[in-house]
Formats: C-alpha cells, sequence, structure tokens
C-alpha cells in the first residue's frame, strides 16, 4: 500500500507528490460499498471516492450531462442533453490531480516542429484539484473523494448560468441536494444527482416563473452525469464536403509544410468496420455485418401501439446501409425493462426517450468524440402531442385523395405509418445526415401525379428533406396512399454509401478526400436526385421547407386545388359529437390557412432568387445562377391569382362565423400583408439590383420593370368605373406602407413597418433601391390626383384620400400632373413555348 509521508519529498513535473495522504485500507473498509468499472467507485458512509488508475491520466474522458426529471412547466424533459464536455485528469505538482477542461480549438501532427508552438500556445482550464486521500502501488490507483465535487455547482455537472437564468434560477441549495446514485461500467461511470435551485422572484406580467417556483421559491431537478471514456485511438476522420449534407466539426490544423492554416472540417458518423473474419468478404464486395451494429432502444414509457412502428423507422434504414456494404448494420429494439444493469441515462445505450409533452415536436441528436466526429450515442426526443401535428399536416395535405384522413381520429395503421415516417427522418439525424430541403425538387411537378412513378421513386429523393405528403395528387389520379408518404430515397442511400464505405488502409486522408470528391462528380452529376440542397438558408427556390417539385408555381397551384377541395368539409370532418365545441375547427381552419401560406411562399422565393450548386473547381458550371426572368414573372401572375385576388374561397362565413379567435378570421390578409412586405422587401431588391448589374447580357429581371409589374397588379388602370373592396384596400395600404419604408426607413411607424424598415436599411443604403421607390411614389401620387376628381364611389375615394396624404407626408405635396407623365406599365408578358 502506498503511504506518502508528510513533506517528505520534492514536487519534480507532477511525478513525486508532497502527500498528505492517509492508508488506502483505512479509507476503503470492509464496510465500504464499492464498484468497479471505468472509475472504481466507493461510497464509505455519505462520503464518496473516486480510484483514479495511472492508466487514466491524461485519457480523453467525454462528460454528458442530461435531465432525468424537470419540473411540470419547464419545457425539458427526461433525457434531453444539458451539455457535453471533454475532459481530462492528470497528476499535480503536489499530492493532488486536476481535471482540466480540454478545448480542441487547433491542432497539430506530432512529428511537425511547429507542434511545440501550438502546445506553448493552448492551455486548457483546471476546472477541479482533488488532493489524492491515498495510493495503492499495486493497482497504480490513486483515490479522491468527489462528494462535494459532485454535489456543487459547477457547469460540468450542472446547470450554466445562461441555463439557470432561462429557468430564472439563483444558486443551489446545497442542504436540498444529494447524490441519488452512482453506478460505473467498464468504460463509463454514471452519475445521479438530485440538485435543488433558489428561484428568483419575478416581477413583470411577461416573466412567468415555474409552477413549483410560485408554490415553493425553490425547483428540483435529478440530473445524470455520464462520463464515457473516449477510444484510445480516435477513428479515422473523414473531410466533409458541401455537397453530402452531414453534420460537422472543425478545428484549425498547423503543419510544417504549410503557408496557410487549415480548417480541417470532419463529418459525424458512427465507427462501422467489418468483422475481422470478414475482413476477406467485405474487400470481395460481399455484403458483411459490422464488428458492432447500431442499435436504438425504444423506452419503456411508450405506448406499445406505437413500439412497431417507432422501430420500424429506425430499420428502414438497414436498405441504405447495404449500399455502403454492411447488412444489419442498424435495428431498433424494445428496452429490456428487467435488466438491472442497464439505465436510460447509460451513455453507452442509443434510446428513443418518449415525453409526456404537450410539445408537437422530435428530434434526433447525436454525441460524438470531438477528435475524429464519431458518434458515440444518441438519445432521440419524441414529444407525444407530435401525433396532433402529425394528424394536422395529413388532413390539410392528403385529406382531398385519402379518406382515412378525413376525421379527427386516425386509425392505429395510418397513424402508425405517420410515425414510421418521423422515426425514420429522426435517426437519419442521428447517423450525421442534416436537412436535404432540396431533394423534393428534383421530381417534377407532374410525376407527382404518376402512380407507377411514384410507386418506383416516391415523391421526393430523401426523408431528410421537408415534404411531408404529396399534397400534388389529385384525387382523379388514383394514387396509393402508401405513395403518399416519404420514405428513405436514392439521396439518403447515396450519402451513407458516402459517409461510411470504408476503403483501402492504404490510402492517406488526402487520398480518401478525392477518392471522395470523385465519387460525388461522377454521381451526382449523372443523377438530380442525389443532390444535397442544403438546410433552405439561402436564396435558391429548390431549397425550401413543406415543397414539392420542380415548379413551385405548378405544385402550389394543385396544392391550392386540393385545399379548395378541403375548406368545405372540414366542418363536417372534425365533429366528433353533437357536444363538441369547435375547437377542432378552429385548430384545422388555421391549420389550412398555415397550408395555404406556405404554397404563396415557396412561390415568393423565386422572385429575386439564386440558384446555389456548390461545386468544386475540377466541376463544369456555374455555383450560382440568377433565376431566368420568365419563371420570376410566372411567379408574380401566381400570386397575383392566388393572394392578391382575394381568396374568398378560404375565408368561409360558415367556418368564421363558429370560431372564436380573432386571429383565424385576419389570417388570410396577414398572410397577404406578409407577402407584400416580403416582395417589397430591401434584401429582395437590392438582390435584383446586383443581378441586373452582374449580368445585364442575359436579360435579368431589373428592379424597375419589377416594380412597374407588381404595380400594374397591385392598382390596375385607375379611371372612373375605379372601384375597390375591403381586401383591396388593404392589399393596396400595405404596399404604400412597404413603399414608403424602401424609400425613407427612418420615418416609418408601426411596429411591423419599422421591422421592415430596419431590415432595409443595410440594404438599400447607396443603392438605387431608394431611388425606385421615390420615383415609384411620385408616380403613384400623381396618378392618385389625377383619379380622385372622376371618382364616384365613397369608400374608394376616401381610401385614396388617405394614400395621398401618406405619400405627401414623406416626399411633399406635387404640382399638378406632367402632361408628359408616363403611367405604369400595363401588360405582364409571360413567354409560353419561346413566344410572347
Amino acid at each position: 500500500m502506498g503511504i506518502f509521508g508528510n513533506k517528505n519529498s520534492v514536487a519534480v513535473s507532477g511525478e513525486q507528490y508532497v502527500s498528505k495522504t492517509k492508508g488506502y485500507d483505512r479509507i476503503v473498509t470492509k464496510e465500504a460499498i464499492s464498484q468497479k468499472g471505468l472509475f472504481d467507485v466507493h461510497r464509505v458512509g455519505e462520503k464518496y471516492y473516486f480510484e483514479i488508475p495511472d492508466s487514466l491520466f491524461n485519457r480523453e474522458i467525454l462528460v454528458v450531462t442530461r435531465f432525468i426529471k424537470t419540473p411540470s412547466g419547464a419545457g425539458n424533459y427526461g433525457g434531453e442533453k444539458i451539455s457535453e464536455n471533454t475532459i481530462v485528469f492528470e497528476k499535480g505538482p503536489t499530492s493532488n490531480i486536476f481535471l482540466r477542461i480540454a478545448t480542441l480549438v487547433s491542432a497539430a501532427d506530432e512529428n511537425d516542429a511547429i507542434s511545440k508552438a501550438v502546445n506553448n500556445s493552448n492551455i486548457t482550464p483546471i476546472l477541479e484539484a482533488f488532493d489524492i486521500k491515498a495510493s495503492h502501488e499495486k493497482k497504480a490507483t490513486h483515490l479522491i473523494e468527489v462528494t462535494s465535487f459532485l454535489n456543487s455547482e459547477n457547469p460540468l455537472l450542472a446547470l450554466s448560468n445562461p441555463q439557470k437564468d432561462s429557468y430564472k434560477l439563483l444558486g443551489i441549495e446545497k442542504d436540498k441536494s444529494y447524490i441519488k446514485e452512482i453506478n460505473s461500467f467498464p468504460i463509463n461511470t454514471e452519475i445521479k444527482t438530485v440538485k435543488t435551485y433558489k428561484a428568483k422572484s419575478v416581477k413583470g406580467k411577461r416573466k412567468k416563473a415555474l409552477p413549483a417556483a410560485v408554490l415553493a421559491g425553490v425547483i428540483t431537478l435529478e440530473i445524470n452525469n455520464s462520463f464515457i471514456l473516449l477510444p484510445e485511438e480516435p477513428m479515422q476522420k473523414r473531410y466533409a464536403d458541401a455537397r453530402v449534407g452531414y453534420f460537422a466539426s472543425s478545428y484549425l490544423e498547423y503543419g510544417d509544410d504549410q503557408q496557410k492554416v487549415d480548417r480541417n472540417t470532419y463529418i459525424h458518423r458512427w465507427r462501422l468496420e467489418p468483422k475481422p473474419e470478414d475482413f476477406d468478404k467485405w474487400k470481395q464486395g460481399e455484403l458483411v455485418e459490422p464488428k458492432k451494429p447500431i442499435i436504438y432502444y425504444i423506452d419503456p414509457a411508450t405506448p406499445k401501439k406505437w413500439r412497431p412502428y417507432l422501430i420500424q423507422g429506425i430499420n428502414d434504414w438497414q436498405v441504405a446501409f447495404e449500399q455502403a456494404g454492411f447488412k444489419n448494420a442498424i435495428v431498433g429494439m424494445e428496452w429490456p425493462e428487467n435488466d438491472p444493469t442497464m439505465s436510460l441515462e447509460d451513455a453507452r445505450f442509443s434510446v428513443l426517450r418518449y415525453f409526456a409533452s404537450p410539445s408537437k415536436n422530435a428530434y434526433g441528436p447525436n454525441i460524438v468524440d470531438p477528435r475524429s466526429g464519431e458518434i458515440l450515442e444518441s438519445h432521440i426526443g419524441w414529444y407525444h402531442n407530435l401525433m396532433n401535428l402529425l394528424h394536422s399536416w395529413y388532413m390539410v395535405q392528403a385529406g382531398a385523395v385519402d379518406l382515412r384522413a378525413q376525421q379527427m381520429e386516425f386509425d392505429t395503421e395510418l397513424m402508425g405509418d405517420l410515425i414510421r415516417f418521423v422515426s425514420s427522418h429522426e435517426v437519419g439525424h442521428t447517423l450525421g445526415l442534416r436537412h436535404n430541403m432540396g431533394a423534393s425538387s428534383a421530381t417534377p411537378v407532374d410525376k407527382l401525379r404518376d402512380a407507377e412513378w411514384l410507386k418506383k421513386n416516391g415523391h421526393t429523393s430523401s426523408i431528410m428533406d421537408y415534404a411531408r405528403f404529396n399534397y400534388v395528387a389529385q384525387p382523379e389520379d388514383n394514387i396509393p396512399v402508401e405513395d403518399l408518404m416519404p420514405r428513405i430515397g436514392d439521396y439518403d442511400k447515396w450519402a451513407i454509401q458516402w459517409g461510411y464505405s470504408k476503403f483501402s488502409e492504404d490510402l492517406n486522408r488526402n487520398e480518401e478526400r478525392e477518392l471522395l470528391s470523385q465519387m460525388i462528380v461522377d454521381s451526382v452529376t449523372n443523377n438530380r436526385r442525389l443532390w444535397f440542397g442544403g438546410e433552405g438558408r439561402d436564396f435558391d427556390p429548390r431549397s425550401q421547407t413543406e415543397d414539392l417539385g420542380d415548379n413551385a408555381m405548378e405544385a402550389s397551384m394543385y396544392g391550392i386545388l386540393n385545399l379548395q377541395r378541403i375548406a368545405p368539409c372540414i366542418k363536417d370532418w372534425v365533429k366528433e359529437s353533437d357536444s363538441d365545441d369547435f375547437s377542432n375547427l378552429d385548430q384545422i381552419y388555421k391549420d389550412l390557412v398555415n397550408q395555404y401560406s406556405d404554397y404563396i411562399f415557396h412561390v415568393t422565393k423565386n422572385i429575386g432568387g439564386i440558384y446555389v450548386t456548390p461545386k468544386t473547381m475540377g466541376e463544369e458550371g456555374e455555383v450560382y445562377r440568377p433565376i431566368d426572368i420568365q419563371t420570376q414573372k410566372q411567379a408574380l401572375v401566381f400570386l397575383n391569382n392566388y393572394i392578391f385576388q382575394e381568396p374568398k374561397w378560404l375565408m368561409r362565413n360558415d367556418i368564421l362565423n363558429a370560431i372564436q379567435s380573432p386571429r383565424s378570421k385576419e389570417s388570410v390578409t396577414k398572410t397577404m400583408e406578409s407577402v407584400m412586405m416580403n416582395l417589397l422587401g430591401g434584401s429582395r431588391l437590392s438582390r435584383m439590383t446586383f443581378i441586373s448589374e452582374r449580368y445585364e447580357d442575359e436579360n435579368p429581371y431589373r428592379p424597375e420593370d419589377y416594380i412597374d409589374d407588381l404595380n400594374q397588379l397591385v392598382w390596375g388602370d385607375m379611371n372612373v368605373f375605379y372601384q375597390t373592396n375591403a381586401y383591396k384596400r388593404k392589399l393596396q395600404k400595405s404596399y404604400v406602407a412597404n413603399m414608403i419604408a424602401l424609400y425613407k426607413p427612418d420615418v416609418t411607424e408601426g411596429f411591423v413597418e419599422g421591422l421592415l424598415a430596419e431590415l432595409s436599411k443595410g440594404y438599400t443604403s447607396n443603392t438605387d433601391v431608394r431611388s425606385l421607390a421615390l420615383d415609384n411614389l411620385l408616380t403613384l401620387q400623381g396618378n392618385i390626383k389625377r383619379t380622385i376628381p372622376v371618382m364616384t364611389d365613397r369608400l374608394t375615394i376616401a381610401h385614396l384620400n388617405y394614400l395621398k396624404r401618406e405619400i405627401e407626408a414623406v416626399v411633399g405635396e406635387t404640382q399638378d400632373v406632367d402632361p408628359l407623365f408616363i403611367p405604369f406599365r400595363k401588360d405582364i408578358s409571360i413567354k409560353e413555348d419561346g413566344k410572347e
């Protein structure tokens, strides 16, 4: 047994210690409750000790902190992650052990001289220092007491300051906090604690405290901390590529031969390797089972009727892994409920956690080795009320073609299939895949009505898109109901193949990178269905959420046709009994309007849009291309037909007179106002200005022509017969308010107009956009002044006088209309088959 004398040694690089330790056997007595594992854990009375072996010093350990139980109203649930950090234990200069938080910001090959400079420039913070209470010479281990550390308020094991602020909490109440349980396993140690926080006093109507905080002045959380030993040999990294959608990590990389610092960006993926005995089969191209398959367990709190569908959603990915060379690579199974060696919070197990929550959501995170991108485990979050969202989506998108959707409670098979689809989508995230919002654009709109084509290909090439259900299909198309839903598609199989295929170990990382790049060129160039369209955050109308097909105008037209079929029916569909109130009708009507709004905005993004196609310098074609003028004009005409003209089919009195929410009654008008604000946004017009200058030889849609076209649609010809209705007056007021915001954002009043003005300032400063806005306001002012004297409709006269004064307040009062005044253009020509 190692017993260090007091003050009888000198510290040398942490190898010798000034020790104040007691004997090992005096601490770990027969009464101690001990467990072997990553750390041997000993409980002695109310104290806990970790036994740290020398072999763990400077080994990287991932610490994942999760909720186990949360108070009502918190918005977080058991199984959700709080934080994720990498730590190392190291010997201190005296009789102590340091716990450092490891930060991977920059790195260098240890064989390069520059690695010394990197090491000299970076130091990781010491979070905690532990006295060594005793050492065991034969086992080469050291005892540290961790009781106070585990019970303390530190960012590794408890809530961070921003998280406490979100809950409106102060510090930990130590007398009400304790260690509940510690379990140690070969590669991980799991710690459960109960932590009670004092709540802040909350003032103000908008600042709501948690119910427990109001009642007791404190809240109590149950938290799990997983200490997971990272592999001694990190998995080989795979470089990320913008043309395939994977989540990724990165750090700065230094090397002796560099002339600039490189950013090393690598994808997140599981470590899939053939079994040693199958290696030759794998090299010959045979499907082999991985040494360690990916297993997802279903939370035993999940209702039994839905478990088979969740498992099917997991197992659906097997076909994708087969394309990468592995069979039975991913498996879903039920949790073994009576196995005391397993815990839902144990970081060795990936689990789909089921939350009793009113939230309509699901998410698929993963925990990765920050050194390599290796996915170590995942806890998928599944909220019970997600079924409500799935019901609404399916009723308004497929209700016209699937009789099963025409009721408030779906049968088990239909809801199960909807659950299966979402399960597959979320599992895709846990495999490393990002959203591919451009996938649905690879499907021609006419194919969305072709039953034979859909059976073979599905309505989108990726389940990672937000392409929910085939709303383009019309009743007369007779599309089978199973082909209305997304499924694992061509892109999904290709992306798994690209990310998970193994190559010869003789390849260095740069050679592998070139091979993977060539795979993309060879495959994606010849197959549009393998294209990764990004997250939908750019100006590319191909990459949008909730859309379908390669032409938003055609797809949205079919979608609206189906909504027009559904609108007269929903009052009957939502009725469950004669005693029902109208809350179901209110909800489904909102969903109907939201779906209509989605269709409108899918079209809007085409105006001033830019196609973005990531490429390497070895590929042909441009990365950025503006959308052709005819497509943009087609979009503008669509908007005139379906939103500038009042959609009376949607504003049904039999519905609006039955629901209580005033917002529902104004929702269509709000959509129109949002569209106008979007169309006259400074970002869009500045972008169109840039495009018209950059591509002036390619007949771009110039902003002045666009504004003329928009004017004609909103105002038409003002003459003696000119008359407005309430909807058109709101449209025109919105137009003028937004045009004023473009011209003089500083004088704009009102929340919405002010928001637009703030957004426009940076885009329109020192551009022609403000000049065009002034010119347009002056022209409109002249037209109004010329028209009012010959008008006869009182409300229209009042409306135009109001707008005249609004414009005068900004541009001043002009003289009589110039006889050379040229009115707005009266036509918007769209080419069809090469003709005007």
